[in-house]
């Protein structure tokens, strides 16, 4: 029978692409230390629904759970998405559906790879945790 190395084959071929346990444990070590860099030594508030678009300069992303938006005062806002969004990870642009001059929980995104022309699938903003530097 041909079918048996035929399909030792593709579920060798399949098992090279998917991450290997180390390779995940890797990427959130990095995660957790990217956001203790940014956050440092902020103190957290009182969760919000929507943040103002004039309030950030922009995002950052940590993993495909958590975006932080950096402040041009003293707030910084954490947003730690309900469920992890495709294709969300460092150095994506996000495109989001702003209405209005705030973006809010529930407000869709996409995030779209550099150099890539085809956006992911939609996912929504969580609620936004004010941190706020030590006076």
């Amino acid at each position: 029978m041909r079918i048996a190395p035929i399909v030792a084959l593709g579920l060798l071929a399949l098992a090279g692409c998917t991450p290997s346990a180390q390779m995940q444990a890797s990427e959130q070590a990095e995660a957790a230390k990217d956001l203790a860099d940014v956050l440092g030594d902020r103190t957290p508030g009182t969760p919000r629904d929507c943040i103002s678009v004039s309030d950030s300069e922009g995002p950052q992303i940590i993993d495909d759970h958590t975006i932080i938006y950096k402040p041009v005062g003293r707030t910084l806002w954490r947003n730690d998405l309900a469920s992890a969004c495709p294709g969300l990870r460092p150095y994506t642009t996000l495109i989001v559906e702003v209405h209005g001059s705030q973006i809010c929980r529930n407000d869709r995104f996409r995030a779209i790879d550099p150099g890539a022309s085809i956006p992911g699938p939609y996912c929504m903003f969580g609620k936004f945790t004010p941190y706020e530097k030590a006076k």
